[in-house]
């Protein structure tokens, strides 16, 4: 008698239950002790795979989708590459509308997915009518048996990490963290997981790492929307220009800033001494952790779980690109490049 066939029916059902990693190197001589919830294991190799399939599903249970409808959304690319990675396997269209900021790999992967590609303009305001914000919208109405995810202002995006990142956390530290740290950008991820953590226990401090002409460590600080705090930043899918009811500050203890150096070197350095490819913004979360310890914000009893919210390879032109690091100047003296890359004459060639 043959033994059953052990296969997933499909790349979905991989989504969720990603690996929880011990980190060593990067945080050497630090007290405490410090995980990483690594969710590029995702299929999407994102985090954003969870509300994808969530909120399309939630879609479907309300009838709001039927066969053939498109689906369109608002990205800095990860959410769109888990959006048409569903959207393949539900037989439905998607129509993205991209920031420039967004790297070209996350663009190319977009499309190389099926998906319909609007690149909009970065550094214009969230109501100007080229933003990717105001295209998305229009296109919704432009395209008929369309949904918007609008991620952004969509609770359901909350409650994707309420129900599984949330508790996934919780189970894989056995109940003993006391810290998470998260990039907050449409402030789903920490949210989602700060309301279920709290809920078991409240002296979990929640903290969000927030960009540097980004609006929402100040907001949280002081209720008032700030425009003199916005300009560009080079950071993907960290902090915002506008305030995204997908984030519950009540539920965040505390917002750090980093820079877009400090935070493209961190993802460097996890990735050489952890072996972990990750992505920009995993850089920006363990940045917030390190200027924490400089703090002396942790001690010897803390169990601080940080997440790392993507891959690696969605940056290759971007921070794992020697040449795209020296245009920005992040190489200096405390920063050198680390290019290894020699290229050996083709013998066999004819002269």
């Amino acid at each position: 008698m043959n033994d059953p066939v052990k296969a997933y029916h499909n790349v979905l059902k991989l989504i969720g239950n990603t690996p929880l990693i011990k980190l060593n190197n990067v945080v050497k001589d630090y007290e405490g002790s410090y995980y990483a919830k690594f969710e590029a294991f995702n299929p999407g190799h994102s985090n954003k795979d969870r509300i994808a399939l969530h909120i399309i599903e939630e879609a479907e249970r309300q009838g709001l989708l039927k066969p053939g409808a498109t689906i369109v959304e608002t990205t800095s690319g990860n959410t769109g590459f888990s959006l048409a990675m569903v959207s393949i396997i539900k037989g439905y269209r998607c129509v993205l509308a991209v920031s420039s900021k967004s790297s070209k790999d996350k663009i190319n992967m977009l499309s190389s997915m099926g998906a319909q590609v609007h690149v909009c303009p970065a550094n214009v305001a969230a109501d100007d009518p080229r933003s990717y914000y105001q295209v998305a919208k229009r296109l919704h109405t432009e395209i008929k048996e369309s949904i918007y995810i609008n991620q952004y202002f969509n609770d359901l995006n909350v409650d994707a990490h309420y129900k599984t990142t949330g508790p996934e956390i919780w189970k894989q530290t056995g109940g003993q963290i006391t810290h998470l740290v998260a990039s907050s950008g449409t402030g789903g991820t920490i949210s989602g997981c700060a309301k279920y953590l709290k809920e078991q226990n409240p002296k979990i401090e929640i903290i969000g790492a927030d960009a540097y002409g980004s609006v929402l460590k100040k907001y949280h600080e002081t209720q008032e929307f700030d425009p003199d705090e916005i300009y560009p930043y080079r950071i993907e899918g960290l902090g915002k220009n506008l305030i995204p009811t997908s984030t519950h500050f009540d539920l965040i203890d505390l917002f750090v800033k980093v820079t877009d150096e400090d935070s493209a070197h961190t993802a460097r350095n996890i990735t050489k001494s952890e072996g972990m490819f990750v992505g920009y913004t995993s850089g920006a979360a363990m940045q917030a952790v390190h200027q924490l310890v400089a703090e002396n914000h942790f001690d010897r009893n803390s169990k601080v779980v940080v997440i790392f919210p993507d891959h690696g390879s969605r940056y290759m032109s971007k921070i794992y690109s020697e040449d795209w690091m020296a245009d920005q100047g992040f190489f200096d003296t405390s920063h050198q490049s680390n290019k290894k890359i020699e290229y050996i004459n083709d013998l066999t060639s004819k002269k």
